[in-house]
């Protein structure tokens, strides 16, 4: 596996690969307030172009994740719009024309066919989606589209979220650079399987679209399905890769060290934006790393991790920087992994809780200090096996349930 040095960071977010253009503008999606954030975006390439995607494993599927589904199907897909305030799900037949007409209004626009446009909306469930101000805003937005236009998108697609989420990686093949970047949002309904989230993101690498696909498929995987805020899964969480690379640009095929460094850049991206996405939780004060090792199967360990993950009772425990290992044993023990209670170890960064399923002599002090940093991990070995699963997560605040009591 590639190391973090085949890649650099740079700025651009995602726009930073050749040949792609964003914009975002304020036209009033939200039926309150009445700031002038932006709330619609469009991302584009300006050649042909592929897609991958994942979405939302909910059984009740937003409108625009049922449209881009589609699309995604088209051989050519060069534009994603995008919009904030109205999540556009649970609306019915009427909710899938409105996508459809997102879609067509973008593809007017820039002068592309309807299916060459996937769509993401985010934002309040059940409301029908203004599509009129959509379209009455996208002429002129597409007009305005340029290569600085990454960090206005990434605000535009902000809903609780406190900050901006973009970044980009470029590496080499053979000589010439190739970049990937992107942008996301996602603070609260966060759960694995992808989370309350929305991330674009764009390279200009040669590769096939089912390639792209397993590529993309493998770093949400490894990221996007390894979070969890508040254990809710949303109806519209969606991942767009788009791929423009030019055609005398170095192929790149599986089984390849060069499809290895894209694999490891992109897992690497997706990362990033995965830990952005659990930083940014809706009004949380901890961010927490649980690694399970030692479990019977992968599916234990996961399973494992889940359960301590979101625990409600765990997560107060790490809100009053308690160490209290107990709470852990017992969700591990109800998580349906295979687990021997005799065998359980506990470490808090790496300070021993328990052994052996029982409380170890480290002064409740030392523990303490480890659960009251902004950051730590907590390390579960069931000692049964090799498989392991690591999952980031957040403590529970009364700031969180104050902010979730309505809408």
């Amino acid at each position: 596996m590639p190391s973090d040095q085949d890649w650099k960071s740079i700025p651009g977010g995602v726009t930073a690969a050749a040949g792609y253009f964003a914009w975002a503008t304020h036209c009033g999606i939200s039926p309150t307030g009445s700031s002038r954030k932006p709330d619609l975006a469009v991302i584009h390439s300006d050649r042909a172009a592929v897609a991958a995607a994942t979405f939302t494993t909910n059984q009740v599927k937003a409108a625009p994740v049922r449209v881009s589904t589609m699309h995604l199907r088209s051989a050519s897909v060069r534009a994603i719009v995008l919009n904030s305030g109205n999540a556009n799900a649970c609306t019915g037949l009427p909710g899938i024309q409105a996508a459809q007409r997102m879609a067509r209004s973008t593809a007017v626009a820039l002068g592309l066919k309807e299916e060459q446009v996937l769509v993401c909306s985010t934002g309040r469930i059940g409301v029908p989606l203004p599509v009129e101000k959509i379209e009455r805003a996208m002429p002129r937005m597409v007009r305005r589209s340029g290569r600085n236009g990454s960090a206005r998108a990434a605000r535009a697609i902000m809903t609780s979220d406190t900050r901006p989420k973009e970044a980009a990686v470029q590496f080499s093949v053979r000589g010439r650079p190739v970049t990937i970047g992107g942008i996301a949002k996602g603070a609260g309904m966060i759960d694995p399987n992808m989370a309350t989230m929305l991330c674009a993101l764009t390279t200009d690498a040669n590769i096939g679209k089912r390639h792209l696909q397993r590529a993309l498929s493998e770093a949400v995987e490894q990221s996007f399905n390894r979070i969890t805020v508040d254990g809710d899964m949303s109806t519209n969480d969606t991942v767009i890769l788009l791929a423009n690379g030019p055609r005398d640009a170095p192929l790149l095929r599986p089984a390849t060290a060069e499809f290895g460094r894209f694999q490891a850049a992109l897992t690497h991206l997706c990362g990033q934006f995965a830990r952005m996405i659990v930083l940014d939780g809706e009004r949380v004060s901890k961010f927490v790393e649980v690694r399970v090792t030692g479990a019977a199967t992968r599916i234990d360990a996961r399973r494992a991790a889940d359960a301590v993950a979101n625990s409600m009772l765990v997560k107060c425990a790490w809100y009053g920087s308690d160490p209290n290992w107990g709470r852990i044993l017992d969700a591990v023990g109800y998580s349906g992994a295979r687990v021997r209670e005799e065998r359980v170890d506990i470490f808090y960064n790496g300070v021993s809780a328990a052994r052996g399923g029982m409380a170890t002599r480290t002064p409740l002090a030392k523990l303490r200090d480890a659960v009251s940093a902004a950051q730590f991990t907590v390390h579960i070995n069931l000692h049964l096996g090799l498989a392991e699963h690591t999952i980031y997560t957040t403590d529970l605040t009364p700031a969180y349930v104050r902010f979730n009591m309505g809408e």
